[in-house]
């Protein structure tokens, strides 16, 4: 499937040339945008280290998702918004940039880890709640949680550098 037709079409859009030309509106989107990943990075970090047992030990899991959870997921929602902003901005950039397209692939890695997670080993979190260290499954995830989102904000960043990338009449 072609996408670049969309993309190129959408990169024309008035609203993407607005945020884009904009001296105030496009550093408020990706400072919010870095912000918000500030907040969400900060409780789902803390949630996966308490998983792999390196913190918060003596506090169940369940009491650490619930308190933490909610704050991320307002910090991912505003981030994700934020995030489609930004692409909307510059869709052509963002899709040429190989950084843009291994982000989005694992943003989906951990979307799918952290699925498994709550539909898996956190449905029998009853029986291992209060241990100080989880189960291995239950490690394992928040394991690849830290390791997946790591990867994805470096690659957001260097989406500002793409090396792969042919300079104009090249």
């Amino acid at each position: 499937m072609n996408l670049l037709p969309l993309i190129e079409w959408l990169d024309r859009t008035p609203g993407s040339i607005a945020i884009r030309e904009s001296i105030l509106l496009y550093p408020f989107i990706e400072t919010t945008h870095v912000l918000t990943l500030c907040l969400f990075l900060g409780m789902i970090a803390l949630l996966d280290l308490r998983l792999l047992g390196f913190g918060f030990q003596s506090v169940p899991v369940s009491q650490v998702a619930g308190r933490l959870l909610p704050i991320g997921l307002v910090g991912f929602g505003i981030m994700a918004v934020s995030g489609a902003l930004l692409f909307y901005s510059g869709p052509l950039r963002a899709h040429g940039n190989i950084f843009f397209r291994v982000k989005m692939t694992l943003m989906l890695l951990a979307g799918l880890n952290a699925i498994a997670f709550h539909y898996g080993i956190y449905k029998r979190i009853t029986s291992w709640d209060t241990s100080p260290v989880p189960p291995a499954r239950a490690r394992l995830a928040g394991f690849f949680s830290l390791l997946l989102w790591c990867a994805i904000v470096i690659c957001g960043r260097m989406q500002a550098y793409n090396w792969f990338e042919k300079p104009p009449g090249a």
